[in-house]
């Protein structure tokens, strides 16, 4: 009897510490990896990264004009009258989920955005990626005759000031050095303009666009960043036999500095837009393959409440 109790009792405790050691294991979490992109803005695109609930965040983001147009005249774009600025804000309702609000100069382009990250790659790859939402919903404010003139029947809805643009993201942090991503998108406008009566030369409302974008640390707080953005003219989306506003791919490359409070980017890129959809649909002029770039800055600071 006194084998069988002390038997039993030997069970018991080496149970009990699998048991316990078992438990542990099960409350030790895999934390999410650290910040990789220092920004959710990189050069003309977006990244996988948002901030804590209850961050507020102000951005400035400035296009100069092209490099190479005049020359030193107006110091390469930097003089330049078709320089675009946009100043907004955005709030972090949750960890995972932002909303914002901007306006740009150029149009008086007003713009409602979301962001919404669904994943965040862990230290143990339990989740190798984040992925992230994004949207823009841009609100053309330029005179209502802008839009009678170039909608066939020359009658204004503000409907027609609308446009739309939706991007997934998907990236990973590969060491303390190199993070990457790509992402696919679509943009829509509301009104176009019309080149011919039916079908045969016009302007597409509907895009379809994808992407990488990268960033390459050099020192604790700076990175080289870089990112290119291909629009596709899909046959699916033609609406013309012959289409007028068919966008040439965007790259930029640049030089952030990131901070716990805020970030810097210095950089060029072939598109004077700022919002995505505009860069995405209309940036059928700046040709970087002939060395059409332009001079720009993002710069964004945060506060947490």
């Amino acid at each position: 009897m006194k084998k069988f109790i002390s038997l039993i009792l030997v069970l018991s405790l080496t149970l009990g510490v699998a048991f316990s050691q078992e438990t542990k294991k099960k409350k030790i979490k895999d934390r999410p990896v650290s910040e990789a992109w220092g920004s959710g803005y990189l050069i003309d695109e977006q990244t996988t990264f948002t901030h804590n609930k209850g961050n507020l965040e102000t951005q400035i983001q400035h296009r100069f004009g092209m490099l190479k147009d005049n020359g030193i005249s107006d110091l390469y774009g930097i003089y330049a009258p078709s320089a675009n600025t946009r100043m907004g804000l955005s709030y972090s309702l949750r960890d995972n989920l932002e909303i914002g609000y901007g306006i740009t100069r150029v149009k008086m382009m007003s713009d409602f955005r979301l962001k919404w990250t669904l994943l965040r790659q862990t230290r143990k790859n339990t989740i190798p990626v984040d992925v992230s939402l994004f949207a823009v919903v841009g609100i053309d404010g330029q005179n209502k005759s802008v839009f009678e003139t170039i909608t066939e029947d020359s009658t204004y809805k503000f409907a027609n000031r609308l446009s739309y643009f939706t991007q997934i993201m998907i990236s990973r942090k590969f060491d303390d050095i190199f993070t990457f991503g790509v992402n696919a998108s679509f943009t829509h406008y509301n009104t176009v303009a019309a080149d011919s009566i039916g079908s045969y030369s016009g302007q597409d409302h509907d895009r379809i666009g994808l992407g990488l974008f990268g960033r390459i640390r050099v020192s604790p707080q700076s990175s080289v960043v870089f990112h290119y953005s291909v629009p596709l003219n899909l046959k699916g989306l033609k609406e013309n036999q012959i289409v007028t506003n068919k966008a040439n791919p965007n790259f930029g490359i640049g030089y952030q500095v990131a901070t716990a409070s805020h970030a810097f980017e210095i950089f060029i890129s072939s598109s004077s837009g700022i919002l995505p959809q505009e860069n995405y649909m209309w940036n059928n002029s700046n040709d970087w393959t002939r060395g059409e770039f332009l001079i720009g800055f993002n710069i964004t600071r945060w506060w947490e409440f």
